[in-house]
């Protein structure tokens, strides 16, 4: 017997594509203070120091600059490939964790 999945939403998700790496292109309008430029002059969004987004209101998990998000924000779709690959690494780091138990 299967197990049924549950239907994906952005409503029940821990933001996991807010931590992955987000390179601008050259039509994204994000503001110079929201975002970083690499070594190699690759311009990204920045990271606050646990590695999310720095557009990530992590109260709400939701995006700040929603409507004028990246062209790769807007590419990831809730759901597709990458969003569910990543869901599922995610879920294999927990399985693998070691089990706290307080005595």
């Amino acid at each position: 017997m299967s197990r049924a999945t549950p239907a994906i939403s952005c409503r029940r998700c821990d933001a996991l594509c807010c931590q992955l790496p987000v390179v601008l292109q050259a039509g994204d309008t994000v503001p110079a203070h929201l975002t970083s430029q690499l070594p190699g002059g690759l311009r990204v969004m920045a990271r606050d120091p646990d590695g999310w987004c720095v557009a990530l209101d992590g109260q709400r998990m939701e995006c700040r600059i929603y409507a004028s998000r990246p062209a790769t924000c807007r590419a990831f779709a809730m759901g597709g490939s990458a969003c569910r690959a990543v869901r599922a690494e995610q879920q294999q780091r927990y399985e693998r964790a070691i089990a706290l138990e307080l005595t």
